[in-house]
């Protein structure tokens, strides 16, 4: 990637921010067993955001990867998966909570370990939705980078241990602008019995113009290329 932006989201830790429409968003994970949790929301107007029920059903699918799209609740592409080293990112499993992540790997507060305590993916988004204008009741399903959860024939969610090696990557193409709210924190089906968050990498460049007749986003599903539509018309009328 040349001329990008990066940073790096250590483990436990959160981030927020803007991203214009037409920037590529590399995630790479810097050690086995990543998990990422993400909200995305229309930048220009954050009571739109991502729509996990019409997102699966469009799309016929439970996970996401290299085609898929991320659709609002008002039916326009956010964001697509126009790379991915893994085949599957978890839509299902949601993110963990200070209940949740007390009992898993003991309690532990900011006051006795300042910044080595382990945080909770509700409180991190819950944090980084409030300096964005945003609140609690603005939390909602989640992407969950990195991560494979399954259903057997019985409905039993299976989480998959092994499944994102270190130098493992992911990329988005942003349809819009977007604010993007991330959690680096375990996801709720990880079996590990210590905090396994590790450090993930993120790289913001310039996409390559998107060509309607070839571009397998657009083309994954006819509601794909609906939703895109959606989108162009949206910002031709704020063009004019």
């Amino acid at each position: 990637m040349n001329n990008a932006w990066s940073t790096t989201i250590s483990p436990g830790a959160k981030w927020s921010g803007m991203v214009g429409k037409g920037k590529t968003i590399r995630f790479t994970a810097r050690g086995d067993g990543a998990n990422v949790s993400m909200l995305l929301f229309n930048a220009r107007d954050l009571t739109e955001r991502y729509n996990m029920s019409d997102t699966l059903k469009a799309q016929y699918t439970s996970h996401l990867t290299k085609g898929n799209i991320l659709m609002s609740d008002n039916g326009l592409a956010m964001a697509s998966f126009v790379e991915d080293r893994l085949g599957w990112h978890d839509t299902i499993s949601g993110y963990t909570s200070r209940k949740t992540t007390d009992a898993k790997y003991g309690a532990t507060t900011y006051q006795e370990l300042r910044n080595e305590w382990l945080r909770s993916g509700e409180e991190n988004l819950s944090v980084e939705l409030v300096r964005n204008g945003l609140g609690v009741r603005d939390l909602g399903p989640v992407v969950n980078l990195f991560s494979k959860v399954y259903c057997d024939e019985q409905g039993t969610m299976h989480f998959a241990k092994d499944h994102c090696p270190k130098g493992a990557s992911v990329t988005l193409r942003t349809e819009m602008d977007v604010l993007l709210v991330l959690s680096n924190t375990p996801n709720p089906l990880d079996p590990s019995e210590s905090f396994p968050s590790v450090p993930v990498m993120i790289e913001i460049a310039a996409a390559a113009l998107v060509d309607e007749s070839t571009d397998l986003c657009v083309n994954h599903r006819s509601e794909n290329l609906r939703a895109f539509e959606n989108t162009w018309n949206y910002y031709s009328l704020l063009s004019l």
